[in-house]
């Protein structure tokens, strides 16, 4: 090596480092409003880093540690914008058109992931009128890693039809809803979706150590070359990045690539469980149910999986959606994403902001109770419960202490339902919808469908 070049690489240990940021806070990005939110970088050891926020003018203050790294928790106001942040350290940097509102995160496979442009009902329609600057979205590039990482790829991007054409329809159309109703508040919204995908590479590894039957699913995979199998494959890429960000909740979309799977609710409850550990908080976690679908032979892997959803309702601050009016038996894919996207933001406008006229979900099961030949059931969220086309369902199944379930009939009276069949004298448990291909018959006054759910386990 000669002079020069030695000269130059002195020069460069002199030299300080830039301050840097991971992709998520870059132009256009959306913050959550009313909270306390964590920006983070790296920078040399010890060196100064002060952050001024454009709303009111404060300056926060670090120094990189020593293994080059900082963090900020700032506080922000109600919704707003657009807003500067500025960044100095031995550099400056400037984050420009800032908005303050609503942040949520889709996750799941393809349902979350599908975009307009797969094909959705009235696309070309909705594609044209989404000129809607308020409405961010920030979506992940697939990706896996071993270990997890600090920074996503991606970039913020406003809502204009090309956007929109090529982003979550499920996403747009919850944050275009959940903005109308908030009165213009904006929304970000970050996809992390992978099409196939099951849930066990959205867990962290560790996680299976500790629950073998987890552990058992998981050693059950089938490899596939359109998607990740590997425990925590994609939670290391697409999720760990995400969670010291300030959003307020989180929607999945998944489950389809898990029937077959005997315990998915323990196996959904393990990934809310270790997103929540990582993130620090007890954000809110709302489920799309899986819609019925003709997955061949297999007689009730469907069913289970939206059973296993509905059972994940006994996890604190979650809540589910369903889906069964608003598809077809022969499509995995439901082109209603408009409607399912507003029923997300109506479980959002509930729970959240207390939205007392809202009714956001349909009846679940509350309570299983014999009386003499009849099983007498009650419900939650069961306001002007009915029959749709009729007075009695037929998707209902009784069965006695043998196990065995037969056909049943379900009458609804005052607010209950009445289940009943010839071929059972004591009725020792009970289901609903059970077929992978049952579309939901039993509706509330808000027009939302019942769960399916057995009481056989």
């Amino acid at each position: 090596m000669n002079k020069f070049a030695l000269l130059l690489v002195f020069i460069s240990f002199l030299a300080p480092a830039k301050i840097t940021l991971p992709h998520l806070f870059s132009d256009h990005m959306v913050l959550q409003q009313n909270s306390t939110v964590r920006i983070w970088g790296t920078a040399d050891p010890n060196e100064p880093v002060a952050l001024t926020t454009g709303w009111d003018k404060k300056t926060y203050t670090t120094k990189g540690d020593s293994y080059a790294k900082w963090s900020l928790e700032i506080k922000t106001p109600s919704y707003g914008g657009p807003y500067t942040l500025t960044l100095k350290g031995y550099n400056t940097i400037e984050i420009n058109d800032v908005m303050v509102g609503e942040v949520w995160i889709g996750s799941g496979q393809s349902n979350m992931e599908m975009t307009p442009a797969w094909g959705i009902e009235n696309g070309p329609e909705e594609i044209a009128q989404a000129h809607a600057p308020h409405i961010r979205f920030f979506k992940l590039e697939k990706s896996t890693a071993p270990s997890p990482q600090i920074s996503a790829q991606s970039a913020w991007q406003s809502v204009t039809p090309e956007v929109m054409k090529n982003n979550s329809a499920l996403g747009y159309f919850f944050s275009q809803r959940l903005s109308k109703e908030l009165q213009g508040v904006p929304v970000g919204f970050i996809v992390s979706a992978w099409g196939g995908s099951p849930a066990e590479v959205w867990i962290p590894e560790e996680e299976f150590s500790e629950n073998k039957l987890a552990q058992s699913e998981l050693e059950k995979l089938e490899t596939s070359d359109a998607w990740p199998s590997k425990a925590g494959a994609a939670y290391n890429a697409m999720v760990h990045p995400l969670l010291p960000y300030g959003f307020h909740g989180v929607l999945w979309y998944q489950g389809e690539s898990n029937t077959g799977s005997q315990s998915y609710d323990n196996t959904l409850e393990t990934l809310i469980r270790s997103w929540r550990k990582q993130a620090g908080r007890e954000f809110p976690f709302y489920v799309v149910q899986i819609a019925p679908y003709n997955y061949g032979a297999q007689y009730d892997g469907g069913a289970r999986i939206r059973d296993a959803q509905r059972r994940i309702l006994s996890v604190a601050h979650t809540g589910m959606v369903v889906t069964s009016d608003l598809s077809t038996t022969d499509d995995i894919h439901p082109k209603q994403k408009k409607q399912l996207g507003e029923r997300l933001a109506d479980l959002v406008l509930s729970k959240r902001f207390a939205r007392l006229d809202l009714v956001a979900e349909g009846p679940l099961l509350k309570e299983a109770v014999v009386r003499g030949r009849k099983m007498v059931l009650s419900f939650h969220n069961s306001q002007g419960m009915y029959v749709k086309g009729g007075t009695r369902s037929p998707l209902f199944e009784l069965a006695g202490e043998d196990g065995v379930f037969h056909p049943a009939q379900g009458v609804v009276r005052n607010g209950t339902i009445e289940v009943y069949s010839n071929a059972v004298k004591i009725p020792q448990r009970v289901r609903y919808a059970w077929k992978n291909t049952d579309q939901a018959d039993i509706f509330n006054s808000a027009g939302i469908p019942m769960s399916t759910f057995t009481t056989e386990y």
